[in-house]
């Protein structure tokens, strides 16, 4: 089924990679959109050719002079993870005339040996970029919409009328390209397949993982704690493997882009605060399969709600700031005694409160975290606070702090 092309928040900053660049490389998960995106950016300047064919990727390996001379730039090479045996050569012709820009567009879902060979071959010569899962507002057809507490009051336009369902229908869903636009699709039988071709291809190959059913076992105990504290020791006892090995694991979780961590505010460290961080999965469609939820209701009311409803948010934030090529300092903020703010956004002098709640009807309790976190805060600025939340109502709480519609993040 083919589905109209979906503008991507990164494509700005591609573009302006490749006038300031002599590479361009993109990195991020298996299926999350970085063949289309290339082809729609660039088939009218580039070339193209994939490296995940077996012929052309034999090809490359065994004559990357050749390869390189019948492929000459400016061209797109997919999947270059599958031959980074080239990237040595291509440091060699950017390097015969440095003033050129935009030369090779570069692509890869491996990010552990991607970004290593780069590093190793291309230091200096490329941008490396991420394109993770769709966001909501590239769903939605705004691609460039700012996040709330960086809009100008011009900016911030009538709320979108998204019903509750409809929001839980994209978060069982996900939000990879092909099962986020295909609602006809099979949505458990997609996630399926796709989590066999992840442990398959691209955690086989990594020698930190010996055991997959182990390791997809560790994946679904793993989905169950998103948006909690990581606790390392738990999953140890509970899968009967070591602590380090847990360790090496998630590490190939984050290398991959599966997960994020999320860690404790630096700003505020003292005996009385969570030192551990949280751990986050990219894509909510993800957690939902690993967990066995196929029914929206169901996980709308279910004892997970609350980290569903979490993880979508602050994947949204994280996968925004992503693709505008910013690294604003993602953490939150919880005490001893159980105080919290979900997710704190800090840039410069100024920091932004989040919080996340699963129900839809606000009330003003639900502002104490972040009123707790004002008077502890002694490093910034605190900007207006947000309570997130799946209803349709943004309404004041009090203490500068605003309860706002998932569908306005």
């Amino acid at each position: 089924m083919t589905h109209e092309y979906i503008n991507r928040t990164l494509e700005p900053l591609l573009l302006r990679s490749a006038r300031e660049f002599p590479a361009v490389t993109v990195t991020g998960p298996r299926q999350s959109g970085k063949t289309t995106l290339l082809h729609h950016v660039f088939a009218e300047t580039h070339g193209y050719v994939s490296l995940a064919d077996p012929d052309v990727r034999a090809w490359a390996v065994t004559d990357p002079r050749d390869f390189l001379a019948r492929h000459p730039a400016p061209i797109v090479m997919d999947e270059i993870t599958y031959a980074p045996e080239l990237l040595s050569f291509i440091m060699g012709i950017i390097d015969a005339d440095r003033s050129a820009k935009g030369l090779y567009i570069l692509s890869g879902s491996q990010n552990l040996g991607l970004v290593s060979a780069v590093s190793e071959s291309l230091a200096g010569r490329t941008d490396v970029l991420r394109l993770f899962p769709l966001s909501d507002r590239e769903l939605d057809g705004e691609p460039a919409r700012a996040l709330p507490w960086d809009r100008s009051p011009d900016m911030a336009g009538e709320a979108m009328a998204v019903p509750v369902r409809h929001a839980w229908d994209r978060f069982l869903r996900g939000y990879y390209p092909e099962v986020a636009l295909d609602t006809e699709r099979d949505a458990h039988r997609w996630h399926a397949a796709y989590t066999t071709t992840y442990l398959e291809q691209d955690v086989r190959s990594l020698r930190a993982v010996s055991d997959l059913t182990d390791f997809q076992a560790f994946m679904q105990l793993l989905a169950a704690r998103t948006a909690q504290i990581l606790d390392l020791s738990s999953l140890s006892r509970d899968l009967g493997v070591a602590v380090n090995t847990i360790k090496s694991w998630l590490s190939v979780l984050e290398a991959t882009h599966q997960v994020f961590l999320l860690r404790p505010d630096a700003f505020n460290a003292s005996r009385r605060m969570v030192k551990r961080p949280k751990v986050y999965f990219v894509d909510v469609g993800t957690v939902c399969y690993l967990t066995g939820l196929r029914d929206a209701d169901h996980a709308a009311r279910g004892p997970m709600a609350g980290q569903i409803v979490e993880t979508a948010v602050v994947a949204e934030v994280y996968k925004t700031y992503a693709h505008l090529g910013l690294s604003p300092a993602l953490s939150f903020w919880r005490t001893s005694h159980g105080q919290e703010v979900d997710l704190l956004v800090r840039e410069g002098d100024r920091v932004v409160p989040v919080e996340v709640k699963s129900a839809g009807t606000a009330n003003r309790r639900w502002a104490d975290g972040i009123r707790a976190f004002r008077s502890a805060e002694t490093h910034a600025e605190v900007d207006p606070g947000y309570v997130v939340h799946p209803g349709d109502v943004a309404i004041g709480l009090g203490s500068g702090t605003l309860a706002l519609p998932m569908r306005d993040l």
